[in-house]
């Protein structure tokens, strides 16, 4: 049965990884999945999150959501991976590397499954969605973390098997600690609760869930731009 999976999962990744190719494409990826790439959409989360909680609330939020990432990346990379040992496509010792095109010469590390990129980025999209119920925010969230899953398959270094299964696991562990967040933080200590949230009429607070968007545009929009240049 595991290997039947493995066949499958490998002839998925040749289609998608050898779908579509170009010079311009191989850059807006590789910077896509950059790791400083997207520090502004997760300060324009922070604020977000300022302009509708108030700020003990914020930091507590802010608090599990990096709890959630870390909790994921440390399932990921340090539990799940050294168990199944599944080498990436992209690695030498894989008879499946003689396929796949790499950008600038990155192989990634050993294993790869499953994704901590996936699972990061879908433990950060689930628990905000599940904070801030609104329709272009949630579209974002989503988009931004299937298109940064599906950087690691364009570069060679993840089955496609290892990005639903790492998103799975983010899923999972962001719902967890938001769950976890809305039950602790009603029992903060009284005085906490005297601090209020900024009005949600005022004009910067209700356009402030829309900024991670236009930032999440802007910055994709930029990659895009350099990517051809």
């Amino acid at each position: 049965m595991l290997d039947v999976l493995h066949n499958i999962d490998s002839q998925l990744f040749e289609v998608i990884h050898n779908l579509y190719r170009s010079p311009a494409v191989d850059s807006f990826f590789w910077m896509f999945t950059g790791r400083w790439t997207w520090v502004p959409f997760y300060a324009s989360l922070a604020v977000m999150i300022f302009c509708f909680k108030p700020w003990p609330k914020a930091l507590m939020m802010i608090a599990a959501i990096g709890i959630a990432v870390a909790l994921t990346d440390q399932t990921c990379a340090s539990i799940i991976r050294p168990m199944v040992a599944r080498l990436r496509p992209s690695h030498p010792d894989n008879p499946l590397s003689a396929v796949v095109t790499t950008v600038n010469n990155y192989r990634g590390g050993n294993y790869g499954f499953p994704s901590c990129h996936a699972g990061n980025s879908f433990a950060l999209a689930t628990f905000i969605v599940l904070a801030f119920k609104h329709r272009v925010l949630v579209a974002t969230m989503f988009t931004w973390a299937i298109v940064n899953s599906l950087s690691r398959l364009y570069l060679g270094v993840h089955y496609p098997g290892d990005l639903i299964v790492g998103a799975i696991i983010g899923a999972l562990i962001g719902a967890a600690c938001f769950a976890a967040w809305r039950a602790i933080a009603p029992r903060l200590p009284s005085h906490f609760n005297h601090h209020r949230a900024p009005s949600p009429s005022h004009p910067l607070v209700a356009s402030a869930r829309r900024l991670p968007s236009l930032v999440a545009l802007a910055t994709t929009l930029l990659i895009a731009i350099l990517a051809h240049v």
